[in-house]
């Protein structure tokens, strides 16, 4: 009887990590297409309004999907923790990142991504209780150095602005990341990035309109599309099986996923904004691959 136990609880485990990496997969690749879309839409659109008016739209659709489901209000101990995840990935990511875009190219700081699971599970540590291996830790190191060594070695490309821009965005979207899915255990996965989003709602609305573009009838179908995916997408859908992922697999070890990141948004990249793709990219990204696959066999 002891065995079937044992047995049943494996299977359970085992389960529980092919849902969480496979969640967060699809995660990553909804996700792949936010800097590209951003490109687009900064080019025609403040990088504040574009911040505010995304966290607007996807917060509308929150309240929407909360009433339709009748979910009950968060516990008063839990709104500290949706303040933080809104703080890091409704208004900091992506402000920082609309940002960094106009200084740097879309390949360029996809590059940064990369230092995301590094940051990802160093939060995963301190506010999930994740206790990776050693091993873990040199694989995730090895992937972080090589996307670092990256951007030292670029020339032409390089803005000092830019780069610092994205390495703060990383820093508040690992500890948005890691404080979002320790909640979800608790609130639920999508609940988590929906109260989110509607605890900013307010002054989100209030920024859209102060940050209101003068010339909002001259902007481009293209750079509305945009718009659109960042914020029904990369806002919300992104989230319910990025934060589902997490929970089920460990923050920790599913955030190594977003190592591929780079591999899909450079691919975008140069399919919709026609970016030159270089070589050391590629091998680049090749390596972070590989750091992937060993960060994920020693994260338990």
């Amino acid at each position: 009887m002891r065995s079937f136990v044992t047995a049943t609880r494996v299977k359970n485990t085992h389960t529980g990590l092919k849902s969480g990496w496979m969640n967060g997969l699809a995660g990553v690749i909804i996700f792949s297409g936010s800097l590209p879309a951003t490109r687009i839409a900064v080019r025609e659109m403040d990088p504040f309004f574009l911040t505010f008016s995304r966290a607007s739209i996807a917060g509308v659709l929150a309240i929407m999907m909360i009433l339709f489901l009748s979910q009950a209000r968060p516990q008063r101990h839990q709104l500290i923790s949706l303040v933080v995840v809104a703080a890091g990935v409704v208004v900091g990511f992506p402000l920082l990142t609309a940002m960094a875009l106009q200084h740097v190219t879309s390949a360029h700081s996809i590059v940064f991504l990369g230092l995301l699971p590094m940051a990802t599970a160093i939060f995963g540590v301190i506010r999930g209780g994740d206790r990776p291996r050693l091993a873990f830790w040199i694989f995730s190191v090895a992937g972080s150095l090589l996307v670092m060594g990256f951007a030292l070695l670029q020339k032409g490309s390089v803005s000092v602005t830019g780069d610092l821009l994205m390495l703060a965005s990383v820093v508040v979207c690992g500890l948005g990341y890691a404080e979002g899915a320790k909640l979800s255990r608790e609130l639920g996965e999508w609940q988590v990035i929906c109260w989110a989003l509607i605890i900013s709602l307010p002054l989100m609305l209030v920024a859209t309109l102060e940050t209101l573009p003068e010339n909002i009838g001259e902007i481009s179908l293209q750079a509305w599309l945009s718009l659109g995916y960042v914020s029904l997408f990369s806002m919300l859908i992104g989230f319910i099986f990025w934060y589902r992922g997490l929970a089920a697999g460990g923050i920790a070890a599913v955030g190594q996923l977003q190592l591929l990141q780079p591999f899909f948004g450079l691919g975008l990249s140069a399919t919709l904004l026609s970016e030159t793709v270089s070589p050391m990219m590629i091998l680049i990204t090749l390596g972070v691959i590989l750091c992937v696959v060993g960060s994920r066999r020693f994260a338990l």
